[in-house]
């Protein structure tokens, strides 16, 4: 998507390195839910570009979950009722 700034704010994983959860920023937040379902349609071929470049690192390339991290909406809400 043209116009659509995405950042990985944090990423979480499991101890066994077979589950990784990716928390994403996407800006403008009106198409976050688009972007997120367009991500999670693709997420095997994310998986694949990933055992590609790690192939010799990991024994197992993680499940990849993604999850919309709406923090920045949240505090920009926050200073938004201080404000009043």
């Amino acid at each position: 998507m043209r116009g659509v700034m995405v950042s990985v704010t944090r990423v979480r994983v499991s101890p066994d390195l077979s589950i990784c959860t990716a928390y994403i920023s996407i800006f403008p937040s009106e198409k976050s839910e688009e972007l997120l379902q367009n991500i999670q349609r693709n997420t095997s071929q994310i998986r694949y570009e990933l055992g590609t470049r790690v192939r010799n690192q990991l024994r197992i390339i993680p499940e990849l979950r993604f999850f919309i991290d709406d923090s920045l909406d949240y505090i920009e809400r926050i200073d938004e009722l201080l404000q009043k």
